[in-house]
């Protein structure tokens, strides 16, 4: 069970190669949690994460997870819960696409579409469901703020982060009062593997900064974090600018 800060002494990862999700992991085993469960494809990466967390003390078992398989997302998840209960479950999986090649190539941005979207929303429900039936825990999803408004930049990968978001919040109000805190993470650009060799973006931040967030967040029952938190404010007005007016800026 978490303790009164909301440190939970077991973690689900759905993504467990992420850099944002194992920097959060690295985080909360130097406090108090001692489970981890890392899902994702069995590749030498998640073996290597794995390892990299057992040498900080934390219990951690692996199992086979596939984004994109929904139809094994029910068996694969299952004996995780069987196990004992999973105080936190982090949704951290996804990929960027390649918005110039998804464009000419349909089956590239639908890839990034069943990924970020329909993967999660599978995924999403049947953990909550696991967690409601414990009647405890927390859903923190990894969003993004490119889901706040849909940018000529990047509008396939925008556009399945804000079906994310808002899949997230609505499932955050079906399960309140249950014992079910779901909070929606929206980092802002995250110098990490998947945005090497972009143009940074104004407010970067970093995989370490997204865990400590988060882990400000669970304390704080939040329902939402944003990355860094200025980006708030930013964003607001992002989204309520005239498009005539996002047209013309460098986004």
């Amino acid at each position: 069970m978490k303790d009164a800060f909301g440190t939970p002494q077991s973690l689900l990862i759905l993504g467990g190669t992420s850099e944002i999700a194992l920097a959060t992991a690295r985080r909360l085993i130097a406090r108090r949690t001692r489970t981890v469960w890392l899902a994702g494809r069995p590749t030498s990466a998640l073996e290597t994460a794995a390892s990299g967390l057992r040498e900080l003390g934390a219990d951690v078992r692996t199992v086979a997870f596939d984004a994109l398989d929904s139809d094994s997302h029910e068996s694969a998840l299952a004996p995780v819960f069987a196990e004992g209960d999973i105080d936190m479950v982090l949704l951290a999986f996804g990929i960027l696409g390649d918005q110039a090649r998804d464009e000419n190539e349909p089956g590239a941005a639908v890839r990034v579409a069943q990924t970020n979207y329909t993967g999660a929303v599978s995924a999403g429900l049947i953990c909550a469901k696991a967690l409601q039936a414990q009647g405890h825990g927390s859903l923190v999803v990894l969003s993004s703020v490119a889901g706040e408004r849909a940018r000529r930049a990047n509008f396939i990968y925008g556009s399945s982060k804000a079906g994310l978001d808002a899949f997230a919040q609505g499932l955050g109000d079906a399960l309140h009062g249950t014992g079910v805190h779901v909070m929606v993470v929206r980092p802002g650009f995250v110098r990490s593997r998947m945005t090497a060799g972009l143009p940074e973006a104004p407010l970067a931040t970093t995989p370490e900064a997204v865990a400590t967030a988060i882990e400000v967040g669970l304390r704080r029952r939040s329902e939402t974090v944003w990355v860094p938190g200025s980006l708030r404010l930013v964003m607001s007005a992002l989204r309520h600018a005239p498009r005539a007016v996002v047209r013309r800026l460098p986004v």
